[in-house]
């Protein structure tokens, strides 16, 4: 079959053309394919380059609870002001009665003595009163006292100061045991009070140590009170009286 020069070169031609635009499909499908598979993977590091919040961060940003505050209602934890309160003043003498410390006892009683009650009664003719210096040496002191009668029997209470403390002071553990009230009655005795007679609330500030007894529907009750009552001078205090109460027939 007879062809043509010129022919042979056209079809070489657009065979060249065609192998070229083959060429550069198979170019842009490569870029098309080489971006898609590259996309996923800036996406999924894009996440990796943001921080991660640690844990310690998330606690530093919460408020740190308060720990709750304990309050102590034992007399050992009290310490006095200047000048002291009444309940100051009583949490002082009470410690020092029951370690049987009269010298720190004495450093309270008031320039005109202070004065033992046995009972909620106070006997303004019979109850004996000490000095500060006699308040001293009290504790050392053999002499019996004549402090009343005792209140079921009438017999007369005649005791050394050391066995009237054991047995009308100091003859509960008041400190660890006991209720307190500042210028209020908590026991309900037999007598009855005349605290505010002989200690008008104008001059005078009172405590109450109470225990309560161990069966409040005993007919006998075995409770037990404490009253220290101080002298008003200015802002301080001293002490005048020690009033011991308990159930009395």
């Amino acid at each position: 079959m007879y062809t043509c020069k010129w022919c042979r070169f056209s079809w070489v031609l657009l065979g060249a053309i065609l192998l070229l635009m083959l060429a550069a499909c198979n170019g842009k499908a490569g870029e098309q394919n080489e971006g898609a598979v590259q996309n996923p993977t800036q996406e999924t590091q894009e996440p990796a380059q943001q921080p991660a919040q640690q844990p310690g961060e998330q606690l530093q940003e919460q408020p740190e609870e308060e720990e709750p505050s304990t309050q102590h209602s034992n007399n050992e934890d009290v310490t006095e002001g200047q000048p002291p309160t009444a309940l100051e003043a009583a949490a002082t003498v009470m410690r020092a009665l029951k370690a049987g410390n009269m010298d720190t006892l004495a450093n309270w009683v008031d320039s005109e003595g202070v004065r033992f009650s046995p009972y909620a009664s106070v006997n303004m003719e019979e109850d004996l009163v000490f000095t500060s210096d006699e308040v001293r040496g009290l504790m050392e002191d053999t002499k019996k006292h004549v402090w009343r009668t005792m209140s079921a029997t009438g017999d007369k209470i005649e005791l050394t100061y050391a066995e009237y403390h054991k047995r009308f002071v100091y003859d509960a553990d008041f400190i660890k045991n006991a209720k307190i009230a500042e210028n209020k009655g908590i026991a309900l005795g037999g007598e009855i009070s005349n605290l505010s007679e002989v200690y008008p609330p104008d001059s005078y500030d009172f405590v109450e140590y109470h225990i309560e007894g161990s069966d409040p529907n005993a007919e006998v009750g075995d409770w037990r009170s404490l009253r220290l009552v101080f002298k008003k001078i200015g802002d301080d205090r001293s002490l005048v009286g020690i009033i011991h109460d308990q159930w009395t027939p």
